[in-house]
């Protein structure tokens, strides 16, 4: 019963991995009110999921009409409401059927009429009755009988009140009411009726009806209510009615068949009539009521059908066999004896042909003979009779001989003189045929080989290969290959014998061009330890279209072309010091090439020239020609005609005889190949067989001959006149199962010949050639001749009687009648029967002799899986009636005295059926005849196999894991054994939500059995935190067995998928904020609620965030208390789990409430003169609301006088007229806001002075601003005489010194200091002093510039196949709170980027609904009150999953016959990520279009259909997903038309030439070859012209840089220091003067000091110091080791990442190069890497890098998941800018000399000008070339005086300026990555030479929006120091985003002396010589 419930109650049937089924077998009819429509499921279906497809009963599959008619991809027909008017008897009345098909073959429903009813206007009616009082009165409703069959009766109605069946009132179910013993009353009420139309749903009320009543008079019966006729379903109740008026009150009797009704419990008389239970096939007949008192009578005669649902059962349920069988299936059918009966496979009706035949009065067999692999599939029996349809269908299965090797030998070693056996178990049908190779040469018998082989009982076969004393000469690659007529297998391993290798000769191979060329090394002897070939001394592969296999020796030449021939070497090396070679030369044959033809349509007695011209192919050339496969037949008068690379047929005069196949062959040294084309010639259709008068018999069958012949085949069309006059003919209608069918030949046949068929018929043949011809004759109907009885015929062995003889005179004769026996003798010396008749008495036949009988001949008529029917023939008697037989039975494995034995079968019977037998097993079966003489000996013996059932037992040990919220394992051992009733094939598991709101039905996933002990599989896609209840079915061919027991688990939680809703706040006070929300569904917690979890933050009024802070409830509300006044917060909630924080609210915004303010954060007070006092305050540290004014006091205690004075809210000082000199006053200062005033401030004492010292109003304080703004710093001061003003700023030594005043700072007139665009250096403490003759005072004021937020530093934590979990550590906030991040992400390879904003609070981020198996590219940006900060590093990673694979060990063809294949697809594996597409294209070998089909998935299987015979086919497939696609290609071969195979294919098609089609590709050819070579020219003027403006330009750079770089001016280029740039992918904005300009592409930029800031004009050597990229090869291990991640900085894209160690590891690093001051000084090269665990030295300060990326690698996806750091080099002209302001401002080099490098930015290497000391170009000449675009300065301080001096530095505060209005072009999109590859070279000597590590850029794909690349501090020792030098940490620039390239950035440095007290370099970390490169 659970197997009915998982499948609907559906009719199912079986194979190995793929059933059909019927979900609604009994859906005939489908009847449908217009205006709802009607959606019809496709009563079809299967597992897996079947193709449906819908038809019209004619065989038309149907098409969508918009609007009207639709099929779903579920196989849902949806006929659309629609008016009336647009009805269409085609659509909304007609018959159809639906089909399903998937790999077990396809079947076909049942039909199903579906019709349409509108709405239409009617009417119902109820008549006055009349009735004598105490009798029955009967209302009837009166229906039209156009919408009879669609309006039932639905209740009556007594003046408007309902009336129900009760104890006066009767409604029956034909809807009559029944008034029973009327009353007087009852004719003063109105009756009438309602009714409703079953499918329109209108309802219709009938005009009221009285009821006269009158007393009771006599009266004959008068028939009230009656029926003639009725039709009613088997087992359904029917009434009857019968219902009469009359007094005295009538009685009833009922007849049935004129007989009265026999006593039966289903029949009951009722007040209605007769009522019937429960109906039967023999209730049908005619039933009378017969009606009578004493005044007359009256009868109601009526006929009653009962129906019975046609059934149709086919047998054998099970069909196995193989090709080449014979196949018999029978069909019975119940529940009527008249049905047309019809066959069909796979959904296409059967014909009888020269194989298939059906036998029996209405074709009830079917009997196939020579079965093809085609013809396996679903057949189908189908009954109809009217709209009535039955149909059932079993699965035919013919199994393929293909040989499959079971078992073999794997690779091994021996010893020599040690035996080798090798063994091959294979098997197949017919039983192949094994030999034996080694190294590709046969292995011939001799005295130490020897072969053998031997066919097991299962029926497969064993080859063996013994090999004794094994040699060295034995070793090599044995292979056992397998044969039958089926196909081939093979299977090969190496076997190595011990001894010295060697290789064995070869010979010389011809390779055929476009193809691939195999050479072999074949090498014996063990060990060896490489092969490897050469060809002209060079090592193969040196290009894409060779392989070299190392480990078998074999090389691969793929699409050979003619420079691949000539002499290759094999080298093996024996030993480690010694090789072997051996030389094989390949040459390179051509194959022919036809240029396709193909003939045109021709017509009998045309001519015909067709042309065979091989384009290309080595000469000398043979071309022939072949009419369907053979030599052209002389007779037919075909001309061939050769002319070197041509030949051509010439046809004269064409006749029928010339269609066929005509195939060009040419041949050459290196192949055949051959070209193919049909010549069809017309032919005008002419008769076979004319039409001739003929007889027909009434009711008999008549056929009317007619066929004809032509070509194309043609069309036969009859019409009738009838009668005898003129002819007036019309068409015929044939419809499928009509009366009148047109045969296959052009016949007419006439089923049961009618009165009305007589007349003229006329056939007309047309098929488009020539004219129509056609030809008339007349039918006579005769009448049917009179019935004869026919005569007794005697059987053999019947007896019979006849009458005693007339005169009974002898004494034998003493009964009236004797038997006579008819008995058979047959002789056996002539074999001739004869008959002999002889009475029943012993007397009479003396001469017969009794003996015991001859045994019978036993068959099997049926096998099931428990019972075996069994039919005999009995022989010879014994002259003795038999009496019996014995039937015995037993297990093949017993013996016959354990057998069952069934005896004296009666000997009426010749069948028997044997039951309770076991499923799957085998038995033996014999039988023995009995006499009265004795027993026969034994039958034949039979041998039979049960067939397999369902199991009886489900499988054990159900046991459920849940693995993750969405995924629970299941898994289960296999039923038990005597359980199984077959072998298992499969398993369905079926899992369902436990739970009151789940699904009642179950979701089934069929798995295929892996033969392990224990099976598993996991459910994916469920329900997070959900109860789900699994059971599982095992099936065999058989079908499916009972289910387990229900298990039941939940899947694991998960934090919950949606934020809580509703989020309302309310601030209740001015520290309190209410706040509520809409508790989570149970659906989106995905768990366990644990709580709810409030994140909230102050946003601060000058745009700062407050301290994140988080509380957790248990209720869907909270007050937020404790919080800042009149603040605005920002508040997210979110729900946990156990599994974690859900998905935060959106942001809601609310502010505390306004509450009175602080005092004044501070007051002062003082007199500028004798009556005036000056007043100055700070705003409230805590505002608490918005300040509307300030209110000043001044006190004068004698006497006592207040005065209030106000002030604006954004005025923070008040001047204070006339007031008393040298009288002291209490000033004191309060806050008002609309919640009132606030507190006072401190009091300030001051007294007005004429002699007023200076004093300062302004306060001490830090002033915060964005950089790049004008920022003033006020300084008032008062006193008298008004005081002088002088600004101060601090210095790293604790020195103030006077600020320096130029075109970009400057003192105001009223004291403030003001600073223009802001700067990074400008940060720090100044100070303001005010002085007068009477005194000074001094504030303090610490700046602080605010800088863009540091790149945060970006990792991949989870990747799953549809998301990416990303989390982030925050960089440096640039001296402002992070205000939120942007989040950016691209597909890879797209340009197009998305992002999503994120809190400031969030560290982590996942992003849903990705691609399956696709790479990303993320960058994070934070940002503050500033702006964005820089993008982080492009980090990369991939979600699960990759492209589809095509698993080796799946067979890719189940079947192929002449005429289609069947393909596997199993073997598809999605990778993890869903098919997408699949695309299928094949062609024959020799033709140039490819069949296309493609699916939008993938189906386990797929057929291709109309294939040519015999024919080679070459098959592709591409099957897509997200992550990527997989290519598979194939050739195969049909079979002919018997089902052998043919030749192997001698050509494989050139590529090239296959996708070309006659000289349309050539001319494709030649248009694409000079395209490119245009181009290429073009590509080289451009090169010259480039080079030449180049040169040009550099000779004129190089002479103004002479005439400005001389010797005398080097100490003047401190005031005018220059930097030409050439950018030739950039534009720049520099800042001069004050203005902003913008530079042009390609422009040159002369930078002056004023672009870098004043720099110390200290003297002293230049030490040169450069910056490169290097690569180096990393032995550590990485820094962080994340999954599927890989660098956005990473400058080698994945496709041109090349091989090897520095390849795989490489990464960007900074060289810092140390010299001393001297140039006789040896300089060192110094660096550091950051994933070295080193201690740090003493002294050393952490550098602030936080980026980091990964490294790429030789294997793409692999390398991405090696996590390294990263640092970005400085890539603009803002980079170097701002590093060089940092240099100057570095302690240790504060007093250092500053040279710009000028150089010429150019595309090459070679082109640069250098400028500088003989320092800086005798340190370049000794290192490598400055890499093209590379720019730099250096920065050489002087020599350290001593150890103390340098350790004891200050190190500067660092700061963050940024550039704020950067234009979009300089923001990202201009920078490119670049690749880095090089070699490490360390140096270190005299002549200031210094070590350079460079790298060679390469080129790479440009990102939309890559960050810019930043070199890694890197730590290369010199060689003689490696052992003693300690690595540390190295300054590092920061990481800013390209907008703030351009100004000074902060560097942390080291601060220990690197010279010791002799003066010598420490073995120290700390440069003290500094180089920044501009890439």
């Amino acid at each position: 019963s659970k197997q009915l419930t998982l499948f609907h109650f559906v009719n199912l049937i079986e194979d190995l991995h793929s059933s059909l089924y019927f979900v609604n077998a009994s859906l005939q009819e489908v009847v449908f009110a217009s205006t709802t429509g009607t959606s019809v499921p496709c009563p079809a279906g299967g597992a897996p999921p079947a193709s449906l497809r819908w038809y019209l009963a004619t065989g038309e599959e149907i098409y969508d009409v918009p609007g009207i008619r639709h099929v779903h991809p579920n196989g849902t027909l949806q006929i659309f409401n629609f008016l009336p008017s647009s009805f269409s008897k085609l659509i909304h009345d007609n018959t159809y059927y639906c089909t399903a098909e998937n790999p077990s073959g396809k079947i076909r429903s049942q039909d199903v009429h579906i019709k349409a009813v509108s709405r239409e206007p009617y009417t119902v009616r109820v008549a006055d009755q009349k009735a004598m009082r105490g009798s029955v009165a009967v209302f009837k409703c009166i229906i039209p009988a156009s919408v009879e069959a669609y309006v039932t009766v639905v209740s009556w109605e007594k003046d408007t009140v309902s009336l129900s069946s009760g104890q006066r009132y009767l409604i029956t179910s034909t809807g009559a009411l029944y008034i029973l013993d009327v009353l007087p009353e009852d004719g003063l009420n109105n009756y009438r009726c309602t009714t409703r139309h079953r499918y329109t749903g209108e309802t219709r009320q009938s005009n009221s009806a009285r009821l006269i009543v009158s007393d009771p008079t006599n009266a004959e019966p008068g028939i009230l209510d009656g029926f003639d006729h009725r039709e009613v379903m088997i087992n359904h109740r029917v009434e009857l009615p019968c219902k009469a008026s009359g007094y005295p009150t009538p009685k009833y009797r009922w007849l049935k068949d004129n007989s009265p009704l026999e006593p039966d419990s289903r029949f009951r008389q009722t007040v209605t009539g007769l009522l019937i239970e429960s109906t039967q096939p023999s209730d049908s007949g005619t039933y009378v009521c017969e009606v009578w008192n004493s005044y007359g009578n009256a009868e109601v005669m009526g006929r009653l059908y009962v129906k019975q649902p046609l059934k149709a059962v086919v047998s054998p349920r099970k069909v196995k066999g193989s090709v080449g069988s014979k196949v018999s299936l029978s069909c019975s059918v119940s529940g009527s004896d008249e049905y047309e009966l019809s066959w069909y496979r796979n959904g296409e009706i059967i014909y009888p042909g020269n194989n298939v035949r059906f036998t029996g009065l209405n074709r009830e067999n079917l009997i196939m003979e020579g079965m093809s692999k085609s013809d396996g599939g679903a057949y189908q029996c189908f009954a109809r009779k009217g709209k009535m349809s039955a149909q059932d269908f079993v699965q035919v299965i013919l199994e393929d001989g293909t040989p499959k090797i079971l078992s073999s030998f794997s690779e091994k070693v021996v010893n020599p003189n040690e035996p080798v056996f090798l063994v091959c178990n294979v098997k197949g049908t017919p039983p192949p045929r094994c030999t034996w190779s080694l190294d590709d040469d046969p292995v011939i018998k001799d005295s130490h080989h020897h072969l053998g082989h031997y066919e097991t009982h299962e029926g497969h076969v064993v080859s063996q290969l013994n090999v004794t004393h094994t040699q060295v000469t034995d070793g090599g690659v044995y292979r056992c290959t397998c044969s039958n007529s089926a196909g081939v297998v093979y299977h090969q391993a190496r076997i190595n014998v011990r001894g010295r290798a060697s290789i064995r000769p070869m010979k010389n191979i011809t390779a055929i061009a476009g193809r691939d060329a195999f050479v072999h090394c074949r090498v014996i002897g063990y060990p060896y330890y490489s092969i490897k070939w050469y060809k002209n001394s060079a090592l193969l592969p040196f290009n894409h279209r060779q392989r070299a296999f190392e480990n078998n020796g074999t090389l691969k030449l793929s699409n050979v072309q003619q420079v691949d021939a000539g002499e290759y070497n094999c080298k093996v090396m024996v030993q480690p010091n010694k090789m072997d070679s051996q030389s094989v030369h390949v040459r390179v044959r051509v194959p022919p090439y036809i240029q396709p033809f193909e003939f045109q349509r021709f017509t009998i007695g045309q001519r015909v020239f067709i042309p065979c011209v091989v384009m290309s192919g080595d000469r000398p050339l043979d071309i022939t020609w072949q009419k369907d496969g053979r030599p052209i037949p002389a007779s037919l008068g075909v001309t061939v005609d050769n002319i070197d690379f041509t030949s051509s047929l010439r046809i004269s005069n064409l006749t029928p005889d010339h269609n066929g196949n005509y195939t060009c062959i040419a041949r050459n040294e290196a192949a055949a190949v051959e070209h193919q084309s049909q010549l069809i010639v017309r032919v005008p259709p002419q008769f076979v067989v004319q039409p001739e008068d003929q007889d027909g018999i009434y009711g008999k069958t008549v056929t009317l001959n007619c066929s004809a012949e032509g070509y194309p085949p043609p069309t036969i069309v009859w019409e009738h006149s009838k009668g005898a006059g003129v002819p007036q003919f019309q068409p015929i209608l044939l419809n499928s199962g009509s009366r009148i069918q047109l045969l296959s030949n052009g016949s007419l046949l006439i089923k049961h010949v009618l009165e009305d068929d007589s007349g003229f018929y006329l056939c007309k043949v047309s098929n488009d050639v020539g004219a129509d011809v056609s030809k008339s004759m007349y039918l006579t109907v005769k009448s049917k001749p009179p019935r004869t009885s026919n005569s007794a015929q005697p059987t053999v062995g019947a007896s019979f009687s006849v009458d005693n003889f007339a005169g009974r005179q002898n004494p034998l004769w003493d009964h009236s009648f004797i038997n006579l026996i008819v008995v058979q003798t047959i002789t056996p010396e002539s074999g001739f029967a004869s008959l002999s008749v002889c009475f029943s008495h012993p007397l009479l036949c003396p001469h017969v002799a009794s003996e015991p009988p001859d045994p019978p001949e036993v068959e099997i008529r049926e096998v099931k899986d428990r019972t075996i029917a069994l039919r005999w023939t009995m022989g010879f008697d014994g002259n003795s009636p038999i009496t019996g037989y014995d039937i015995e039975c037993k297990n093949k494995s017993a013996s016959w005295l354990s057998a069952q034995v069934t005896k004296d079968v009666s000997p009426q019977l010749n069948q028997a059926t044997i039951i309770d037998l076991h499923p799957s097993s085998t038995y033996n079966i014999r039988m023995v005849a009995k006499n009265i003489i004795g027993n026969s000996n034994p039958s034949n013996e039979l041998t039979i196999t049960t067939d397999e059932a369902a199991p009886d037992g489900p499988p054990q040990d159900v046991t459920l894991e849940s693995t993750s919220p969405q995924s629970i394992k299941v898994s289960w051992k296999p039923p038990q054994k005597q359980l199984q009733n077959g072998v298992i094939r499969g398993y369905q598991v079926g899992y369902r939500e436990y739970s009151p709101g789940g699904s009642h039905q179950f979701s089934i996933i069929s798995v295929d059995t892996t033969g392990d002990t224990t099976e598993s599989i996991v459910l994916d896609n469920l329900k997070k935190f959900t109860q789900y209840s699994v059971v599982v079915q095992a099936a065999n061919r058989a079908g499916t067995g009972p289910s387990s027991q229900q298990v039941v688990t939940k899947t694991l939680e998960d934090v919950p998928s949606r934020p809580p809703e509703n989020v309302l706040a309310v601030a209740k006070s001015p520290e309190v904020i209410s706040l509520s929300w809409m508790p989570l569904p149970r659906e989106a917690l995905n768990g366990n609620l644990q709580g709810y979890r409030v994140i909230y933050w102050a946003n601060l009024p000058d745009g700062e965030l407050g301290e994140i802070r988080n509380v957790t409830t248990n209720q869907p509300s909270l007050e937020l208390d404790g919080l800042e006044k009149y603040t605005n917060y920002s508040i997210q909630v979110l729900a946990f789990t156990n599994a974690g924080d859900g998905v935060r609210s959106e942001q809601i915004y609310v502010r505390t409430k306004e509450d009175v303010p602080g005092p004044p954060a501070g007051v002062k007070a003082a007199a500028s003169s004798s009556s005036v006092v000056f007043v100055s305050w700070l705003p409230p540290l805590k505002l608490n609301g918005i300040i509307r004014k300030y209110i000043v006091f001044c006190s004068n205690l004698h006497p006592m006088v207040m005065s209030e004075f106000e002030a604006s809210p954004d005025v923070y000082f008040y001047r204070i007229p006339n007031l008393a000199r040298n009288r002291q006053y209490s000033i004191w200062v309060v806050a008002v806001t609309a919640a009132g005033h606030g507190n006072n401030s401190e009091k300030i004492t001051v007294e007005p002075l004429a002699k007023a010292p200076a004093r300062i109003l302004t306060f001490n304080g830090t002033v915060t601003t964005p950089w790049m703004k004008d920022i003033v710093l006020p300084c008032k001061a008062v006193g008298d005489p008004p005081p002088t003003i002088k600004w101060l700023k601090g210095n790293t030594n604790g020195t103030p010194t006077p600020v320096l005043v130029d075109g970009r700072r400057s003192v105001h007139s009223n004291g403030s200091f003001i600073i223009r665009t802001v700067k990074a250096e400008d940060s720090g403490n100044y100070s303001c002093v005010a002085s007068n003759n009477w005194g000074s005072d001094e504030i303090t004021l610490n700046l602080q510039v605010q800088v863009p937020p540091d790149q945060p530093r970006l990792t991949v934590t989870k990747t799953t196949t549809t998301s990416i979990t990303l989390s982030w550590i925050p960089g440096d906030n640039g001296g402002s709170s992070i205000r939120g991040y942007i989040l950016q992400y691209s597909e890879d390879n797209s340009e197009q980027w998305g992002s999503f904003p994120i809190s400031p609070s969030e560290r982590s981020y996942r992003l849903e609904n990705l691609k399956c198996g696709t790479w990303y590219k993320f960058t994070l940006t934070a940002q503050n009150a500033v702006g964005p900060g820089r993008i982080s590093e492009i980090i990369e990673a991939k979600t699960h999953g990759k492209e589809p694979q095509f698993a080796k060990e799946h067979e890719l063809f189940t079947s192929i016959n002449s005429t289609r294949a069947r393909l596997n697809l199993v073997g598809w594996n999605n990778g993890g990520c869903p098919i997408t597409s699949f695309i299928l294209e094949y062609r024959a070998v020799d033709s140039a279009t490819w069949t296309t089909a493609q699916r939008t998935s993938l189906t386990k299987s797929y057929i291709l259909y109309d294939l040519q015979e015999a024919t080679w086919y070459e098959l592709q497939m591409k099957v897509t997903n997200s992550a990527g696609s997989a290519e598979k290609r194939i050739t195969f071969a049909t079979l002919n038309a018997d089902g052998s195979t043919i030749p192997p294919l001698l050509k494989t098609g050139d590529p090239i030439s296959d996708n070309m089609s006659g000289s349309g590709g050539l001319k494709m050819v030649v248009t694409i070859t000079s395209i490119l070579v245009v181009a290429v020219l073009v590509f080289i003027m451009l090169m010259v012209l480039k080079r030449r403006r180049r040169e040009q330009r550099l000779k004129r750079l190089r002479g103004e840089f002479k005439n400005t770089r001389t010797p005398d001016t080097v100490n003047k280029q401190q005031q005018t220091l220059r930097m030409h740039i050439d950018i030739p992918r950039a534009q720049l904005l520099i800042e001069e003067r004050d203005t902003m300009e913008t530079i042009d592409d390609r422009s040159t930029v002369l930078l002056t000091d004023n672009d870098f800031g004043e720099t110390n004009k200290q003297k002293s050597s230049t030490v040169t110091h450069t910056v490169h990229y290097q690569s180096l090869s990393q032995a550590t291990g990485p820094l962080v080791d994340v999954s599927d991640a890989r660098p956005g900085t990473n400058p080698t894209a994945r496709r041109t990442a090349k091989a090897g160690p520095a390849a795989a590891r490489s990464r960007y690093a900074s060289q810092w190069t140390l010299n001393r001051p001297h140039p006789t000084s040896s300089s060192h090269t110094l660096t550091t890497d950051w994933r070295l665990p080193t201690p740090r030295a003493t002294g050393s300060v952490d550098k602030e890098s936080d980026s980091y990326s990964v490294s790429p690698s030789q294997d793409t996806d692999r390398a991405r998941s090696s996590m390294v750091s990263t640092e970005s080099a400085s890539s603009t002209y803002e980079e170097l800018a701002r590093a060089y302001e940092h240099a100057k401002m570095e302690e240790q080099l504060r007093h250092a000399k500053f040279t710009i490098t000028e150089c010429f930015i150019s595309d090459t290497s070679s082109e640069q000008m250098t400028a500088g000391t003989n320092d800086y170009t005798d340190s370049l000449t000794s290192s490598t070339p400055s890499e093209s675009g590379i720019c730099r300065f250096t920065a050489s301080p002087p020599k350290p005086q001593d150890v103390s001096r340098v350790m004891n530095m200050a190190v500067p505060k660092a700061h963050r300026p940024e550039l704020v209005h950067l234009p979009p072009y300089l923001r990202m999109d201009f920078l490119l990555n670049r690749g880095a590859t090089g070699e490490t070279r360390g140096g270190g000597g005299g002549g200031g030479a210094m070590g350079q590590t460079c790298l060679e850029p390469q080129r790479s794909r440009t990102l939309k929006r890559p960050p810019p690349m930043e070199p890694t501090p890197m730590e290369v020792p010199s060689p003689r120091e490696v052992q003693q030098w300690q690595p540390g940490t190295a300054s590092t620039l920061p990481h800013r985003d390209v907008r703030e390239r351009g100004e000074a950035t902060k560097l942390s440095t080291s601060q220990e002396s690197l010279l010791d007290s002799r003066g010598h370099l420490k073995q120290s970390n700390n440069p003290y010589a500094k180089s920044y490169t501009l890439v």
